[in-house]
């Protein structure tokens, strides 16, 4: 992988958000869920379409705190319009979990 700069990493906006809805999205290539995200008052709430469906359900992700990134241009997926790219890493089987703060944090913060 190629090398950055710090300048670089800092154009890519990386805020902590809210689950406040999900839903099951079977029309979709590849499981995945629905989301919708507030990351505060500065950006309001943000759709996802996000491939978790090992690890989560719908009804276990409403109130969840998740990480992002929210300066990607909006994706097409399917009939759906992600708006944000909501972050994981793999487990031993590469199943995603998603990145979560350990502690309480605000809404819309921006990783630094």
């Amino acid at each position: 992988m190629a090398e950055i700069s710090f300048d670089d990493f800092l154009q890519v906006d990386i805020r902590v958000g809210q689950i406040t809805r999900a839903e099951p999205y079977p029309e979709a290539r590849k499981p995945a869920i629905k989301l919708w995200v507030d990351l505060g008052p500065e950006l309001g709430e943000k759709k996802s379409s996000a491939q978790i469906t090992k690890h989560y359900t719908p009804e276990d992700l409403p109130g969840k705190k998740v990480i992002a990134v929210v300066n990607f241009p909006p994706r097409q997926i399917g009939k759906f319009m992600s708006e944000i790219l909501v972050l994981g890493v793999p487990d031993a089987d590469d199943e995603v979990v998603l990145l979560t703060p350990d502690k309480d944090v605000p809404i819309g913060g921006r990783m630094y």
